[in-house]
Formats: C-alpha cells, structure tokens, sequence
C-alpha cells in the first residue's frame, strides 16, 4: 500500500469548464475540495452533449467533434494524410493546457493530458479509407483503425507534440484499439436486442489494412470473416434474441477455441494495438509518462494489460458500476498483469445513482487506497454538482 501523499491523484476534467469556471477556482477546488493533486484535461475529444451543472454561462453544452485542445506544431504534422483541428474553444478562449503548466511549473497541480486517440467520428467521415469495417465491410466511422499507417501516423503526432512541446507529468491514452459496436456513436438503433457476443462480433474489424496485417503475421482472416459473416445474419434473423455464449465475455478469446482461425484473428488483434502504444512510448517526451486508460476486459478492445506493462509506464483502470469487492479483485488483476514496477491507477466516475453518497464512494475507493496502487482518477469535474467534490475529499480521508 502506497502512503496517499505519494499517490497521482486527478481529476478528469474538460477546457471549457476552466475557461466557464475559471482556472484559479478550478485548481483551488481539486486541490482543497476534493484533496487531490493533479488535474487531467482532455486534450483530444469527441462529439457528445453534456449537461454543466458547474458552469455559471450555460448548462449544456456539445464540443466540436474530433478535435484538439492545444495548439499544434505545424512541423510535427508537416506531410502526414490526416491533419489535427484547433478547437474553437482553444483558438477564441485561450490555451487552458499551456496556462495549467505554467501554474504547475510555479507550484501548482500536476498536469496530466487525457488523450482521445481513434475514437474520432470527424476524421473517420473525412478519411473512410482509415476506419474500422465489419465482416460485411460496413465502415464504424467513430473508429480510425490500428492497423491503419494513416491513423497510427496522426496518433503518433499527436502524442508527440503535446507531449515535446507542453511537457505534461503524464499522458493518458483512450481509445488506442478496436472499439465496440454499440455505444460508440449517436442515435443508435438496435431492434434485434443484440447480445454481446454479437456486438463483439460486429465490432472486430476486417478492413484491408487488418487482413493485410494480419496475412503478413500468417492468420486467415478471410475464413475468419466468413465465419463472423454467417453468424451476424443468424443474429439478425432470430425472431427473438438468444446467446450464442452465455458466459460471454467472462472467458476471453477461450470462447473462440472451437474455431481456429477465429480464435487465430481474435488473438492477432493484440497485435496492432500493442505495437502502437509502444510507437506512442517511442514518440513521447521521454521526461513524460504515458498510461492507457482500460477496462479489465480490454481484450474486447485488442489490449492485453501484460503486454502494455512491457513497452509503456502503465494504466488506469475504470472501476465503473464496481462494487466495493470487485474494485479490490480489479486492482489485484491490474497489478498482477502489469507488474510490480508499473504505475496502476484506479478511476471512478461520480455519477448518480452510481455514487449515491459519500457513504458509497468512501466504500468503494477504501479497496483501492488498500491496494498496490499509485494513483486514484475522478470523472469528472464539471459534469457533477460542486458538493460531489467534498464527497472525493471525504473517500481519500477515509
């Protein structure tokens, strides 16, 4: 167990909300409300509708889809296929990122960048040659693929540059894998109740760039894809939803064994994942950490957390909808897959009825504060009424 001072301790937030709240009173409530010591901002976003409860100049708002919140150095991006954009927020409001390290260079909160990689719907619908695409080849435009040299070329430079010219404590990756098929974009229409087995299925990836990929590592992604093929339509044409597995997901690619070169593809997948958070380790400052946001299930994902201990500085795990016993089991898995030398954050999201008081989040952040951990992450500052913050201080005093 870590002695909470040496622990990272943040909170996610967005620029709109310091340029809304302001900047001094942003760091002094992290700092004294809720007890902690860094603040993470998110840097590269997507599209979305969020309500401001904190904000004193409106109470929603919806961020330009796909874009960035620092200002980029044309020569990292010079000759590259896919082009960042500037944020108006940043470009009318100011650089919220450049003005957090300076107060952190004269003694204020840490800085730490929450980093949206391929979760990005503007660039997909600009560049449809870079997405990932079902069995049926159908592009998933929220999600620019791993595999692809244009996507992993855009992501490289965006970790590069923020990471060389503002210098941040750390960076936090999201979304530097296959994403899901639900839940990914807006408006979604769902009438056959998929399971998620199906969602799973609809969202591995069959994209030229994956088959390629894959071909060169001696995987037949083609026989994989007429298998997922087949079993999609079955979906679609029950009358009524039935699994196909279950227990899925709780056993893994060990579900696909029965089917070798599905379990074959589903395996290769870590692949391009993997290699491209070790080019993003590779690309950054070296004086800058960079962490992966995940789930214990990242695998849906493509991420393997035993690997990612190997080529980047560690993660935080999303202990979402966890009670207070499954956030102990998930920190052990994360130190055991992850090493003892890797940093391990735990993240909590505030939300009501999820947090229903302090009483609830002091029972559910006292596993992690007893565990081999090294950080604790908070979402989020300005999508919770202000007393929530008191709720954090409470958990860490706890």
């Amino acid at each position: 167990m870590k002695p909470i001072s040496d622990m990272q301790l943040a909170m996610w937030t967005y620029p709109w909300d310091i340029q809304d709240i302001g900047i001094e009173t942003v760091e002094r409530e992290i700092k004294e409300r809720a007890a902690l010591n860094m603040v993470s901002l998110a840097i590269s976003y997507h599209a979305g509708r969020f309500l401001q409860p904190r904000s004193p100049r409106r109470k929603a708002y919806f961020p330009e889809d796909g874009t960035i919140y620092f200002q980029p150095t044309p020569s990292r991006w010079e000759g590259l296929a896919i082009q960042p954009k500037l944020a108006r927020v940043i470009a009318e409001g100011g650089d919220v990122l450049r003005d957090l390290v300076r107060r952190r260079d004269s003694g204020g909160l840490g800085v730490s960048c929450w980093t949206v990689c391929l979760h990005n719907t503007r660039l997909g619908m600009l560049h449809p040659e870079i997405v990932t695409r079902n069995a049926f080849g159908d592009p998933n435009y929220y999600n620019l693929c791993p595999s692809h040299p244009d996507a992993r070329a855009y992501v490289r430079a965006l970790v590069g540059d923020i990471s060389h010219t503002y210098k941040p404590d750390r960076i936090e990756l999201e979304s530097p894998c296959f994403m899901g098929f639900a839940h990914e974009y807006h408006h979604e229409k769902d009438g056959v109740c998929l399971q998620p087995e199906d969602d799973f299925l609809l969202s591995l990836c069959f994209c030229p760039a994956c088959l390629e990929r894959a071909a060169q590592a001696g995987i037949d992604g083609e026989a994989a894809r007429r298998l997922v093929r087949g079993w999609i339509v079955e979906a679609c044409e029950r009358t009524t939803p039935e699994p196909r597995f279950p227990d899925f997901p709780a056993r893994g690619i060990a579900t696909f064994a029965p089917w070798p070169d599905l379990h074959a593809y589903v395996a290769w997948r870590f692949e391009p994942v993997t290699s491209l958070i070790a080019e993003l380790r590779e690309a950054a400052n070296p004086d800058t950490d960079v962490v992966v946001i995940d789930l214990k299930e990242g695998w849906l994902g493509g991420t393997d957390l035993a690997s990612i201990g190997k080529i980047c500085d560690g993660a935080i795990l999303c202990a979402y909808d966890m009670d207070a016993e499954a956030v102990e089991a998930l920190a052990a898995f994360g130190r055991g897959a992850l090493g003892p030398d890797k940093f391990l954050a735990i993240g909590y999201r505030l939300f009501f009825p999820e947090m229903m008081s302090a009483k609830t989040l002091v029972a559910k952040v006292a596993p992690a504060l007893r565990a081999p951990v090294d950080g604790l992450n908070f979402y989020n500052y300005g999508l919770v009424p202000a007393g929530r913050l008191d709720w954090v201080g409470q958990a860490l005093a706890g």
